[in-house]
């Protein structure tokens, strides 16, 4: 690993399977932002809130680069219930880990994976809100820059593809344990290669993080493959009060729903995958009451509806075709305002 990422003489030569670097992000903005990490003893890293395959991933990928380095480094996502969700577990690096309340409270350095707002960092908003540099590695379209360096390519199908770069452009090379995390992010975003964001760039990139020894099958199996059986229950519950309403579908996960077999609100996420199968319907919408009592919407289009749009009038963002947000009404209003902001798109 180069110590010294300042000059770019420096830096070793492309390795072996790198891709093209054909990434929309100007080339003095990963300049600068080598600088930074050059010249910081200490990094710190944060994704957003109840992180997803390609937040934590991603995150724990720079990590893993950052800590070869010599730098320190502080990791941690912004939940008041901190709890790396039980899907995610097998990612490597978790010793890395540590909650909000040990996060600096100003850092002179913090790097941000797969968050659109100071919002979706929960309680690391305020740290965030007072980096002295704030770096934002990100694919969200909604994502207008609110660091003081965005390295942000709305084009890329995960915030992992970037992270990739970061970690080449770092002087890294991929091992199991760091392609292992990139991985998770690539598959998750991708929807396991079945969304309209897969290219053959996010293929490149899988066929070189598989070239590292990773056991697909296995990471297959703790993303989707696995559950207790009080998901089963809930998500039977769900799908029993289930409606369909002209083009959309939509349904609701409440607390004592959850409470009644023990569920972690985590396993909730596969329910919108389930629900967005629908023939008869362009939008998928799943409501999840989490331990505060708010709503967190999530949607889905098969095309035809650019729910980020939606989603983004009503607070939230995302993708056109996946996105989301947080409503601290009740599911009858929620609605209601859903169904007038999807009637203007």
């Amino acid at each position: 690993m180069t110590p010294d990422v300042r000059d770019r003489a420096d830096r070793p030569p492309r390795a072996a399977g790198r891709p093209a670097e054909s990434c929309p992000i100007p080339e003095p903005a990963w300049d600068r932002a080598l600088r930074l990490i050059g010249e910081a003893d200490e990094v710190a890293l944060a994704c957003h809130v109840t992180p997803d395959g390609d937040a934590l991933g991603s995150m724990l990928a720079v990590a893993f680069v950052l800590r070869s380095m010599g730098k320190r480094v502080v990791a941690s996502f912004g939940d008041r219930h901190f709890v790396v969700p039980r899907l995610l577990r097998f990612l490597p690096g978790q010793e890395m880990l540590v909650p909000p309340e040990s996060y600096p409270a100003e850092p002179r350095l913090m790097i941000v994976f797969d968050s659109s707002t100071f919002e979706r960092l929960g309680l690391l908003g305020a740290s965030a809100a007072m980096a002295r540099e704030l770096i934002v590695v990100d694919h969200h379209p909604s994502n207008e820059g609110f660091g003081t360096l965005s390295l942000i390519d709305a084009h890329a199908a995960a915030t992992a593809m970037l992270a990739e770069q970061l970690v080449y452009r770092l002087g890294g090379r991929l091992d199991r344990d760091i392609a292992t995390c990139l991985y998770a992010g690539l598959v998750t975003d991708t929807g396991s290669f079945r969304y309209a964001s897969t290219t053959p760039a996010v293929h490149q990139m899988a066929a070189r993080l598989v070239a590292t020894g990773l056991r697909t099958d296995e990471i297959a199996r703790e993303l989707w493959d696995r559950s207790p059986f009080g998901y089963l229950k809930v998500l039977a519950g769900a799908l029993d009060r289930v409606t369909l309403e002209g083009r959309m579908v939509w349904t609701y996960v409440t607390r004592v729903d959850r409470a009644a077999y023990g569920l972690p609100y985590a396993e909730l996420e596969g329910i919108i995958d389930i629900v967005r199968r629908t023939d008869e319907a362009e939008v998928a919408v799943v409501l999840k009451e989490d331990d505060q009592g708010d709503w967190q919407v999530s949607t889905r289009s098969k095309g035809a509806v650019d729910v980020a749009a939606v989603c983004a009038a009503l607070g939230g963002g995302g993708h056109h075709y996946a996105a989301g947000y947080t409503s601290r009404d009740s599911v009858e209003e929620t609605m209601a305002k859903f169904r007038r902001e999807l009637g203007k798109a």
